[in-house]
């Protein structure tokens, strides 16, 4: 016969609907019937899967530190750096709050949720009971999974090397392919991974809504500030390049320009949607949902559900260029030949992703289906 999921009673994560769940076949996904919202997705090997892939993600990404990430070469200078050095020669020259932002969200986060999730799960395939403290280190994890961001910093690097193509001679280390694969591996990781199936397998209740989020004031604070960083971030550069002494600036949508004129179309798109078109639309939408929440509106729930979850799945994709600034400061250090360095707006950029990233996290988009309970914020 085949292997079943389990039956049991949750409450919708997005619209709080109780929802009784039957039995699932392997590669079946049980919805909500009233958002949509897709609320377990079984498989019948998925602990295996998810353990597998998170034991060779951790492989790969101790392979990508010790060898050459990238190499560049131009006018007869020539240097390398491997991932550690991405961040060791930016807080040699005093960026090193960029340094930390990229040391956290590519290596730190992206260890700690795969090593939470061996700890969890290697017990259960040797038979061996949950191991201690597994309630913290699965919230932990399910705290952490949005902001690593392991997949957003390759396609950063993908981008640097269409920038820079042009002007230089670049070289692909052996620690670029161990990368690539431990972000391959990062994803199936969380594709595999299903926090339903993952309590049921700790033995933790399934989920239940326990009252609601932070007030819709302390959304409106992070939103109001996203506005005010994204005047510098968009109105000033976001690096310098230093030409044989001479300085470039370049603001976000001056490269995407620049891009354009060079005929990086598909670049310039993805730099001009990540980095312009994402940032101000979650901003404005987040504004929208908190206001009609706020005020009690009771139409279109299901359409602004749909918002809401699209805010949370691009809003930090815009990353793209802090890494993008971060990563061309690294490797491009040839003194007044040629050098990059990050202007002002790349930390006020940074900082519109994360409030509005929090901002996200604090609307409760439950409020949306319980217009009623508005007066509770």
């Amino acid at each position: 016969m085949p292997q079943l999921s389990p039956r049991f009673r949750t409450d919708c994560h997005l619209c709080d609907l109780p929802v009784n769940v039957p039995e699932l076949n392997h590669g079946q996904t049980a919805h909500c019937p009233r958002c949509g919202a897709a609320l377990t997705r079984f498989h019948r090997s998925g602990t295996d899967y998810v353990l597998a892939f998170a034991v060779a993600g951790m492989i790969f990404l101790l392979a990508s530190v010790p060898f050459d990430f990238l190499s560049f070469r131009v006018q007869g200078q020539e240097d390398s750096l491997n991932l550690p050095g991405t961040v060791t020669r930016l807080i040699e020259e005093d960026f090193w709050l960029l340094a930390l932002i990229q040391f956290v969200t590519i290596f730190l986060i992206p260890a700690m949720i795969l090593c939470g999730l061996i700890y969890l799960l290697l017990p259960q395939v040797l038979g061996r009971p949950v191991p201690a403290g597994a309630a913290r280190v699965y919230r932990i994890i399910h705290g952490l999974i949005p902001w690593g961001m392991a997949e957003i910093f390759l396609i950063g690097v993908l981008v640097s090397l269409f920038k820079i193509a042009s002007m230089a001679d670049i070289g692909i280390g052996r620690s670029f392919y161990a990368f690539v694969l431990f972000a391959l591996c990062m994803v199936a990781t969380l594709y595999y991974h299903d926090q339903q199936q993952m309590r049921l397998r700790l033995g933790l209740p399934p989920f239940h809504h326990r009252g609601h989020r932070l007030s819709g004031q302390q959304t409106w604070a992070l939103l109001a500030t996203a506005c005010v960083l994204y005047v510098p971030a968009s109105m000033m550069p976001i690096m310098t390049t230093r030409i044989l002494g001479y300085d470039n600036p370049s603001t976000i949508m001056g490269g995407v320009i620049q891009l354009w004129e060079h005929g990086s179309y598909p670049i310039a798109i993805i730099i001009f949607t990540a980095s312009v078109f994402v940032p101000l639309a979650k901003i404005l939408l987040l504004a929208w949902l908190n206001y009609t929440v706020h005020t009690g509106v009771r139409r279109m729930p299901g359409e602004r559900m749909l918002m809401y979850r699209l805010t949370e799945l691009v809003g930090r994709w815009s990353m793209v260029d802090v890494y993008v600034v971060a990563l061309l400061v690294s490797l491009i250090h040839l003194g007044n030949t040629l050098s990059v360095y990050p202007g002002p707006a790349a930390l006020a950029f940074c900082g519109v992703v994360v409030l509005t990233m929090l901002a996200a996290i604090t609307f409760d988009q439950h409020l949306i289906w319980n217009p009623n309970k508005h007066e509770r914020q």
